[in-house]
This record gives C-alpha cells, sequence and structure tokens, in this order.
C-alpha cells in the first residue's frame, strides 16, 4: 500500500513540473502599427529597445507596411505591456487584427521626423 501511495506521488510531481514547464513556456504574437515607423533609423531603435523587453522571444519590423510582429512568452509579458514600450521610445504602437492583413500608413499631420 505505501509503495503505491508513493509511485502515486511521484507521479503527480513530475507530471505537474511538464505540465508547469508547458504553461511558462506559451508563446504568442501581437502584430502593431507603428506610424512613426518610417526609415532604418526607427527599426534600428525598435530592434534595440523592443527587442530586450523582457519576455520578447522574436521580432520583425517591416518597414513599407509600418508593421512590427513580436513574439513573446505570455508568463512575462503582454500586448499591452508591449504598448508600453513602445511609447518609452516615443511610439505608439496600434494592435493589428492578424487576420485582417496589413494595415495602411495614415499620413502624418505634420510632416517632421523624429529621432
Amino acid at each position: 500500500m505505501k509503495r503505491i501511495v508513493f509511485i502515486l506521488v511521484c507521479t503527480f510531481c513530475v507530471l505537474s513540473t511538464v505540465f508547469a514547464q508547458d504553461v511558462k513556456k506559451k508563446k504568442e504574437s501581437a502584430t502593431f502599427f507603428i506610424e512613426a515607423m518610417d526609415c532604418d533609423h526607427c527599426v534600428k531603435k525598435i530592434e534595440k529597445n523592443i527587442a530586450f523587453e523582457k519576455g520578447v522571444t522574436d521580432l520583425k519590423c517591416d518597414l513599407s507596411t509600418r508593421t512590427v510582429v513580436v513574439t513573446y512568452r505570455a508568463d512575462k509579458t503582454s500586448a499591452t505591456r508591449l504598448v508600453s514600450a513602445f511609447k518609452k521610445i516615443e511610439m505608439d504602437a496600434v494592435p493589428v487584427d492578424d487576420g485582417a492583413g496589413c494595415a495602411v500608413p495614415v499620413k502624418k499631420e505634420d510632416g517632421k521626423h523624429k529621432h
């Protein structure tokens, strides 16, 4: 009887550990439209800063559509936190619905370029 209880406890511990690791490693992707991203300098600024935010595992910038696809660990960050990270580098990030296709760039009103 003690042996069966011991085996059940060990099995439970092993399965709990495996399940916990799978939950921790869950990755999600979010696409953001960045109106201010209009040159290579902007792309480098995003890659240099956002790529090192906690939980970010991959980052792809597309200058032609002004979009950034960020892959991140869901247990470390969220799309809302990433929007805040873009604000820190003075860029407004608007989440884009992945099923809707690419975002359409909006014309800047003042025509000025911030770096």
